[in-house]
């Protein structure tokens, strides 16, 4: 874990926070790497997110970000469980962004394991497969099953539609009707995905929305979600491993029910965009049955690279 320590010259509150960043991993099994970065101009703590000195990054990212707190050299006040202000966030509430981080770090990689193993059982799964995924693509439609009896080489097609779903790749409705196929949601959902402009699909969740793109080639690809808290707009912009968004401080909820149930009743409807994160962390309060973290955009990025980017690859 990387926490970097932003701070104007002679800060006086960096030794404090150095002094609980300390104290807050006594004891635990957390391996830290501590950098300091000293920053001299206002367009230096802009560029690099410093909302006052110190301000610590874990990972890239500031634990203890507030909306309203702007970029600047001046001194960073921490609230603190006695009701007064400090120069550094508490022992508890380190100790706590700390043991956050590292939980975030085994659901992000549990995730990914999770569903980049869902996997097509055979060849043929995997040719009818692929089909499905290029007509999502080319219609924003599910294909019909007699649209890709071509591709199964004289299987049933019912019993390869049948064993992708028992591979969790694909989902089927109550009529053996292709429903979904990850990354892509046959009905609407809260992810609507424009391809190049043109096609418009929905995608089953944030993170799936985000790996289209790699999946397509890097392809443009255009994202119109919502943050499930406020019902504000969010506008994402992806190529290939790379995203932006409006507003810039959007992140991702990456929420999961643990089980062997399909992805699409145990997480699909938990990962979702938000505004900021602080608005994904006042969610994740209101909805204390859920497990997961909060991430930024390019975080989640990278999950939907690393799950779809290489599904249709040579």
């Amino acid at each position: 874990m990387n926490l970097e320590i932003l701070q104007v010259p002679d800060c006086p509150n960096v030794q404090l926070l150095e002094d609980r960043v300390a104290a807050a991993l006594a004891g635990e099994r957390i391996a830290v790497t501590i950098t300091h970065r000293v920053v001299n101009t206002a367009e230096e703590a802009e560029e690099l997110r410093m909302t006052g000195s110190p301000t610590l990054l874990v990972d890239g990212q500031d634990p203890f970000g507030e909306r309203g707190l702007s970029a600047g050299l001046s001194c960073r006040l921490y609230p603190g469980e006695d009701g007064r202000f400090h120069g550094a966030p508490s022992v508890e509430a380190l100790r706590a962004a700390l043991q956050r981080q590292v939980t975030g770090e085994v659901v992000l990689a549990g995730l990914i394991a999770w569903r980049g193993g869902a996997q097509p059982a055979g060849p043929t799964e995997r040719a009818v497969h692929r089909a499905i995924l290029r007509g999502f693509a080319e219609t924003g439609s599910p294909p019909r099953a007699d649209q890709l009896a071509e591709f199964a080489t004289g299987a049933p097609i019912a019993a390869v539609l049948d064993s992708l779903q028992e591979s969790d790749v694909i989902r089927l409705d109550d009529m053996g009707r292709i429903s979904s196929a990850y990354p892509f949601s046959g009905i609407p959902t809260a992810h609507r995905v424009t391809i190049d402009g043109g096609v418009a699909a929905y995608a089953m969740c944030a993170v799936d929305a985000l790996g289209i793109s790699a999946m397509l080639g890097g392809r443009h690809v255009g994202i119109a979600s919502v943050d499930p808290r406020t019902g504000d707009p969010i506008a994402v912009t992806v190529r290939g491993p790379e995203a932006t968004a409006v507003p810039d401080s959007t992140a991702v909820f990456l929420g999961v029910h643990t089980g062997e149930d399909p992805s699409a009743d145990t997480c699909c409807t938990l990962l979702n965009f938000f505004t900021d994160s602080e608005s994904a962390r006042k969610w994740a309060d209101q909805n204390p049955h859920v497990t997961g973290l909060v991430i930024d955009l390019a975080t989640a990025t990278q999950c939907g690279t690393a799950i779809f980017g290489s599904l249709l690859a040579d």
